[in-house]
């Protein structure tokens, strides 16, 4: 067990663990913290993948599956369980670096040095170019965030890069979209994420999924079929968002544009750890 955070880009490829090593602690976590009465979440592409099994072909055929597949684990949970949190994965044999805990410790814990290189555990809400709040989602699906979050965290990045597409792309090919989280990309769950308050969020997101479309119309790994069903429930997702009520807020702020600027800068914590070292 590493007593020193090294960041994933850090560690040799031979010594990095095998994909099945991230996904089994991830799911040993989320069972161990149920027990203990701890709600813990899996997110980004690992909760994607989890949740999109029969799409694991299309995955590997997109090289999703590259040596390095999974970096970290990211978990999702509420706040009220950060201290049970700070104990139960230190008796996983994690270490938590003790500057990273007083600046971030409020809105997310940063491990490192046990089964796998690093876990983040995010609280109550994810914070990066727009905001995405847990509050009454988690108990709607395990082990993982529901497929309306597990997207949102993709369409949400402002400068989206290929790998965020891909994930996002195989999520929408193995769901349909809909109004329950069953197994079902919520579209009502997703408009009440922030689209129809927040132009800023929806203005990103619909970039987004016309982004995704177009990588998708263009991707040659995808048949026929496949474009089909994905650019479909696109425009599923795009059409609901449009016909939702905006708040008079959201009207205003539409008015303004991208003159102003509408969205957050993700703060560099890897920049932060290494002046405090």
């Amino acid at each position: 067990m590493s007593s020193k955070l090294r960041l994933p880009s850090e560690i040799p490829a031979e010594e990095y663990p095998p994909p099945e090593i991230f996904i089994n602690e991830a799911l040993s976590c989320v069972r161990e913290a149920s027990d203990k009465g701890i709600i813990l979440r899996i997110m980004g592409g690992m909760g994607i993948c989890l949740h999109s099994e029969e799409c694991k072909q299309l995955w590997e055929n997109l090289s999703r599956l590259g040596k390095k597949v999974f970096t970290d684990i990211d978990f999702a949970s509420y706040g009220k369980f950060r201290g049970k949190i700070l104990d139960f994965f230190r008796k996983r044999g994690y270490n938590i670096d003790q500057r990273l805990q007083m600046y971030y410790g409020m809105k997310r814990h940063i491990y490192f040095g046990g089964t796998v290189p690093m876990v983040e555990v995010f609280f109550d809400k994810l914070e990066m170019n727009h905001t995405i709040n847990f509050s009454n989602r988690l108990e709607a699906d395990s082990p993982t965030l529901p497929l309306s979050e597990l997207l949102l965290q993709k369409l949400q990045i402002v400068r989206i890069n290929e790998k965020d597409i891909k994930d996002a792309i195989v999520l929408l090919r193995a769901h349909d979209v809909g109004t329950t989280d069953k197994d079902t990309i919520n579209l009502e769950a997703m408009a009440q994420a922030g689209l129809t308050s927040d132009w800023g969020f929806y203005y990103t997101v619909t970039t987004n999924l016309q982004k995704i479309k177009e990588f998708a119309n263009k991707c040659d790994v995808l048949n026929e079929n496949d474009r089909k069903i994905i650019c479909e429930r696109i425009d599923k997702i795009s059409n609901f968002i449009e016909q939702k009520p905006k708040s008079l807020s959201w009207k205003l702020r539409a008015k303004v544009g991208t003159k102003k600027k509408w969205y957050n800068d993700v703060e560099d914590w890897i920049f932060f750890r290494s002046e405090s070292q």
